[in-house]
């Protein structure tokens, strides 16, 4: 669980540097966009990243989130809890979705449907 005052840096703060590990246990870090979400941080991403594959085998990360000038800073260690179509009621993954895109960009999208729709095709391209 994060502090008012962490979750305010969060939320003024949505750039961040994620570090996932490699099956061979090499860190493997990745840009992200984040957000407040729950009592943690958030970020979405695609099926087919890295970050993701590793989460999936390896939920331990750490996640840093820095002001644009790199002067102050917070850190996240732990596990990483995957909210997917796969393991989560349609109804609250949705909301987990936009409750994320809306803690990352600062703002709602301006058509969720539209949204949502991008967010399927890219799960099935097919």
């Amino acid at each position: 669980m994060i502090n008012d005052q962490t979750r305010n840096f969060v939320a003024e703060n949505r750039r961040g540097v994620l570090t996932t590990f490699r099956r061979n246990g090499a860190a493997q870090m990745s840009i992200v966009t984040c957000g407040p979400y729950r009592d943690g941080v958030a970020f979405t991403t695609t099926e087919d990243r890295a970050k993701l594959k590793n989460l999936r085998r390896n939920a331990q990360c750490t996640l840093m989130v820095s002001q644009n000038d790199w002067r102050r800073y917070v850190v996240f260690q732990g596990q990483a809890e995957i909210l997917s179509v796969d393991n989560t009621d349609p109804a609250d993954f949705k909301q987990a979705l936009q409750e994320a895109y809306r803690t990352a960009a600062g703002q709602d999208h301006p058509d969720w449907e539209e949204y949502h729709q991008a967010r399927r095709e890219a799960a099935d391209p097919t």
